[in-house]
């Protein structure tokens, strides 16, 4: 997915969830939702609407959890 990257156009609620989910392996369908009409961008999903995160996408969650003020 390269959260990274859609970071900056995400909305401060989007970016709470991921950072109350941080652990997160598959977004719920509900979460995938948004965050494709967010960035303007569909995201691959599996049949029912659930899209996998990267361990990389994982690593970036868990850093921006340890950037001052949050």
């Amino acid at each position: 997915m390269n959260l990274k990257d859609r970071w900056g156009r995400l909305d401060p609620a989007t970016r709470k969830w991921f950072m109350d989910n941080p652990g997160c392996q598959i977004l719920p369908r509900t979460i995938t939702a948004v965050i494709s009409k967010e960035t303007g961008e569909n995201l691959p999903t599996g049949m029912h609407g659930e899209a996998p995160m990267s361990r990389e996408d994982q690593d970036f969650i868990r850093s921006k959890m340890d950037e001052p003020g949050n």
